[in-house]
């Protein structure tokens, strides 16, 4: 299964395609969109065709997202949304199921700690994925839910439950 990850940015928006298989992810590709445009609703268009461009190339059968998360403005947290429906549209009209996760979640899947840092993301991925390469922010970000995401289908797989009910567990013993 291809999965597709993707960080929703207003100014970049990064993606990252991994191929889930029993036990083992492989790196399929990744990258960012530098969102072009004067005015938001071409950003925006510029978002939902170059995605679905990439999901017509790839045709993952999963995307994960992040979820909406209040930034430091609301204006922020606002762009940041609108970027988000456009990835999602895409992935709707491409019948690609999409699955959302909480900036923590995703860290904690890949570091070990809610509260890791970009680096340490970053850092995590590379050798998760065996990269040699250095990856932009918004292209480490992508790949860290696509892996994210890859971890619950895996968890689901073994154990019969939903992975929100592990993590749920998981978090109250920490």
């Amino acid at each position: 299964m291809i999965i597709l990850g993707i960080d929703p940015g207003s100014r970049y928006t990064g993606y990252g395609f991994i191929r889930n298989q029993a036990n083992r992810m492989q790196y399929v590709a990744s990258g960012y969109i530098k969102v072009a445009g004067d005015e938001l609703p071409q950003k925006l268009g510029n978002i939902f065709n170059r995605l679905s461009e990439l999901i017509q190339q790839y045709q993952p059968q999963q995307m994960g997202i992040e979820s909406v998360f209040m930034h430091k403005n609301a204006d922020s947290a606002l762009k940041l949304g609108q970027a988000r429906g456009a990835a999602i549209c895409a992935a709707h009209q491409h019948a690609v199921k999409v699955y959302e996760y909480a900036p923590r979640e995703i860290k904690l899947a890949i570091v070990g700690n809610g509260g890791a840092q970009k680096e340490q993301v970053m850092h995590m991925v590379t050798r998760l994925l065996a990269l040699d390469s250095n990856l932009q922010a918004d292209e480490a970000d992508a790949l860290a839910i696509a892996i994210c995401h890859a971890q619950h289908q895996q968890m689901e797989t073994r154990t019969g439950l939903p992975a929100s009910a592990f993590n749920r567990k998981r978090s109250a013993r920490r």
